[in-house]
């Protein structure tokens, strides 16, 4: 057994490409490895990658490849002389090295030849060539004279086989080629100079090795040390760490330093009046330093910037000055731009909305706005507490920040902007906060709006996208969904199902679809809407069988109702009665079922108390007056288990196939009214186990 390090070393891999590529190196050498023969049931390939180190280290590979035999069956041993000698040229054997052996399609020769396993380290030099040539980066460059495309430009190949270095070359085309080694090189301006690698033992030596030249190869490490130093350094102006903003872009961070060193830098006070979402996204975002919070919470004017480099007291003043001084600028444009947009009421944008195409086919964003607010007006008077007006309002404005200069140059505070303008221009709070939220939820970890105005908004927006791409055919299909109306669709189950909305879904569908002048809604959104239902009560933990029970051949449009029907049906069958019934309805269902099969008819659901014991009388009394409420399946559902008892008096007393027939389909007749009045509530032939 024996180990294996593979080594690129390159010009800066973007951040974004990093952690993709590490995965992809050990996949593709483990392929490779594999189809070879050498790969053992203890072998582990781990990828690591650095801003210009692609590494993979491979553990346990045999040294060599296993013997093999090589077999080619020829003719049937009847076949023409021709066929045969044809077969023995092709095989390069001679008659008597075949052998004759039964098959099911009859008697064939066979050419059997073994083969010597080779050498693994002869053998890796062209399987890794390959990898370089085929590696699957979502864009490359060539450079130089050569065709050979990569990340970017590829300085050496280190390729070492139980710590030794293999001989080769990959050839670049144009008359360059780079020549396999085992030197590595360090940090650019702490440890230019070379890493030898020859004589590694384990992945850990690699490790200390670049280490010691001031490379962290493992980007968790580099995570944990960014984090680490950061919450030091932020601690020491009594401030923490935006951790949950700063989880999207720390992959980002981490892969732009190899030697990451926190430094604190402060935003001038001017600044400090601009929204806070806007510093974030001008700090964190376009900047990629990590914001803070003061004690009490609020955006704090220090922030950390990552220097690649030791730290060095006159030196990092030079960088944090730098640092602040292109952050100066930035945060001079963004407060440029929030000045000039505030100087027009947030209303005055509305006629340049008419210049931005929605989509070709339904209108433009102007068109939008219009029907978000008459669909607004619509859903209001179904929440209550709503305020329609405030709701309306908040529909027609909702869109205006799209032709600011702010959202221009910073596209991912659309909306939370319009609430600041809105504000500025006197507008009603409620008016800026539904504004503020109406892209809510963007996600299944977003938040939902906080206020039933900004409910009313979102589900305006979603709606009317619905509705639109449905009603040109632009549907999602299989993977695909461009225009995120899945999304979109969950959007809204969240609004209602987690809001507890009562909303007429489908006649707000309709609404819609007459504000584009489509003359119905397209036949396919509500089934679609509600097998994104159903995929999001699964994604509540809630078992498919049961979300299958409560939503069976459901084409109702109350998401509410819906979703409170699995969930309480799950609730049910988690307790002892639910447990207790579900043993019942497997016994009357399969009494039910073989009786109907052998007489070959569904029995009625109906009994002659005529002929009862005590015991049937028990059961039928319930039976006959349990009352179907498809509103309130709590209700049901606890009727249903009030059964229990009188069905296990039932099976206990009553032996159902009796001598005499009358009594004997008097009683299937019963069983059958259990089944009735158990299917009328949830679809209990599809609750596994």
């Amino acid at each position: 057994m024996a180990d294996l390090v593979i080594e690129f070393v390159s010009e800066e891999i973007p951040a974004r490409m990093q952690s993709g590529a590490g995965r992809d190196l050990a996949r593709l050498i483990e392929t490779a490895l594999t189809t070879l023969g050498v790969w053992q049931g203890n072998s582990v390939a781990t990828g690591l990658c650095a801003p210009r180190h692609l590494l993979a280290y491979v553990t346990n590979i045999a040294a060599s490849q296993p013997d093999r035999i090589i077999e080619k069956r020829g003719p049937r041993v009847d076949a023409p002389e021709a066929a045969i000698a044809g077969f023995l040229k092709s095989a390069g054997v001679s008659r008597e090295d075949l052998v004759e052996e039964d098959t099911p399609k009859g008697r064939f020769l066979f050419a059997r030849s073994e083969i010597t396993g080779g050498d693994t380290a002869a053998l890796l030099a062209p399987l890794i060539i390959n990898i370089l040539t085929h590696f699957p980066w979502p864009k490359s460059q060539r450079w130089g004279r050569g065709k050979f495309r990569w990340v970017r430009p590829l300085h050496r190949i280190n390729i070492l086989f139980d710590g030794k270095p293999l001989a080769g070359a990959l050839d670049l085309g144009g008359g360059d080629a780079i020549t396999f080694g085992a030197t590595s090189c360090g940090h650019y301006f702490e440890a230019p100079d070379d890493i030898d690698l020859a004589g590694v033992t384990s992945l850990d030596d690699v490790k200390a090795r670049l280490r010691a030249g001031y490379v962290m190869l493992d980007q968790d490490e580099r995570h944990d040390a960014i984090i680490s130093e950061a919450k030091k350094l932020a601690a020491s102006q009594s401030c923490h760490l935006n951790e949950v903003q700063l989880g999207s872009y720390l992959a980002d961070i981490a892969g732009l330093v190899e030697w990451p060193t926190p430094l604190m830098g402060q935003i001038e006070d001017r600044f400090m009046v601009l929204p806070p979402e806007l510093l974030q996204a001008t700090i964190a975002m376009h900047q990629k330093y990590i914001t803070l919070s003061d004690s009490d919470g609020k955006f704090s004017s220090h922030f950390i910037v990552l220097s690649n480099r030791l730290g060095d007291a006159v030196r990092d003043k030079v960088i944090i000055a730098g640092n602040q001084r292109v952050l100066r600028a930035r945060l001079a444009d963004a407060e440029f731009f929030s000045q000039q947009d505030q100087a027009r009421q947030l209303e005055s944008y509305l006629p340049a909305l008419g210049d931005v195409t929605f989509y070709e086919g339904l209108g433009s964003i102007h068109d939008k706005a219009i029907r978000m607010e008459k669909l607004a007006s619509a859903i209001a008077p179904h929440m209550p507490s709503a305020n329609p007006k405030a709701a309306s309002r908040a529909a027609r404005l909702a869109k205006a920040d799209l032709v600011t200069g702010m959202v221009g140059e910073f596209p991912e505070l659309q909306g939370i902007m319009g609430g600041y303008y809105a504000a500025a221009s006197g507008e009603d709070k409620a008016v800026c906060d539904a504004i503020t939220a109406h892209y809510r939820p963007q996600g299944p970890a977003d938040d939902l709006p906080a206020t039933h105005e900004a409910m009313v908004v979102a589900l305006a927006d979603k709606i009317d996208t619905l509705v639109g791409f449905f009603g040109i055919d632009a549907k999602p299909t299989g993977s695909k969904d461009p225009f995120a109306l899945r999304r979109a669709a969950l959007g809204i189950i969240r609004i209602i199902a987690d809001g507890q909305l009562t909303i007429p879904l489908g006649k707000i569908l309709q609404e819609s679809a007459s504000g584009y002048g489509f003359a119905k809604v397209d036949a396919d959104l509500l089934p679609f809407i509600r097998d994104r239902l159903r995929g999001y009560l699964r994604d509540q933990k809630m078992r498919h069988d049961v979300v299958a029970a409560a939503l069976a051949d459901d084409d109702g449009d109350d998401i509410y109702l819906m979703a409170t029907r699995a969930s309480t049906l799950a609730d049910f069958l988690a307790a002892v009665d639910g447990t207790g019934l579900m043993a019942s309805w497997r016994r009357v269902s399969s009494i039910l079922a073989a009786e109907e099969k052998k007489a070959k008819t569904t029995f009625a659901a109906t009994s002659d108390p005529a002929l009862f014991t005590e015991a049937e009388k028990a059961l039928f009394d319930p039976l006959s007056t349990m009352a179907v409420n498809q509103d309130n399946i709590e209700l049901q559902l606890a009727a249903l288990g009030a059964l229990r008892s009188p069905i296990d008096l039932f099976f206990e007393k009553i032996v159902v196939n009796d001598d005499d027939p009358a009594i004997r389909l008097n009683r299937l007749g019963l069983l059958a009214m259990i089944r009735e009045k158990m299917l009328a509530v949830a679809d209990f032939t599809k609750i596994e186990g």
